[in-house]
């Protein structure tokens, strides 16, 4: 996988909110190659991810990829893509799934890290925290209506659902998704990438 910067994963392993995780020898997740033309800002590493060192890397992770038209390679090993979630470690588990992002980690380290990468182009929103953080105002009422009007946000941000399976039940409810916003996602992607 390309590593980025290694003076901003230094500075964010050593702030005292993390320092947890890295007393327990566990990294940030994410990446940020300064040759990164797409930006994936999602919520946060799921367990099973942040145990395996790689972002998106379950089947999220691979409906993910088909929405994008790109295969495991291209998305691990090129230097054209940034994955930056909401939080860069596991935040545990809640009632109903896993525990939110941490509030403020985003405003921290984001914008460290995208001052540095100059060749962004496009930057997917995947699911509502990464869009109520970087949509703010501009967004609709609910992720529906946002990832609907997703050509609202274009050039600088493209706006999804979450690819979980759980989401399973939005994707039958919302067919238009696959059918319009998905193929209108891979021919921007593979414009991006040329």
């Amino acid at each position: 996988m390309v590593r980025e910067n290694l003076g901003i994963r230094d500075a964010i392993m050593q702030a005292p909110e993390n320092q947890a995780y890295s007393k327990a020898g566990i990294e940030p997740l994410f990446t940020a190659p300064k040759a990164a033309r797409l930006v994936i800002v999602g919520q946060a590493p799921g367990l099973a991810t942040q145990e395996a060192g790689r972002p998106w890397d379950d089947r999220s992770g691979d409906r993910l990829r088909e929405w994008l038209g790109m295969n495991r390679s291209t998305f691990y090993d090129s230097d054209l893509l940034a994955i930056l979630p909401m939080d860069f470690y596991y935040p545990g588990k809640g009632k109903s799934g896993d525990l939110p992002p941490r509030k403020g980690f985003a405003a921290k380290w984001h914008p460290q890290i995208l001052a540095q990468l100059p060749e962004v182009r496009l930057t997917l929103l995947v699911g509502r925290y990464a869009q109520d953080y970087y949509l703010a105002k501009s967004k609709r009422s609910n992720l529906t209506e946002t990832v609907a009007h997703y050509q609202d946000y274009l050039p600088d941000y493209f706006p999804l659902v979450h690819p979980s399976p759980l989401n399973q039940r939005w994707l039958k409810q919302h067919p238009w998704f696959e059918q319009e916003v998905v193929p209108d996602l891979q021919k921007l992607v593979q414009a991006i990438l040329k």
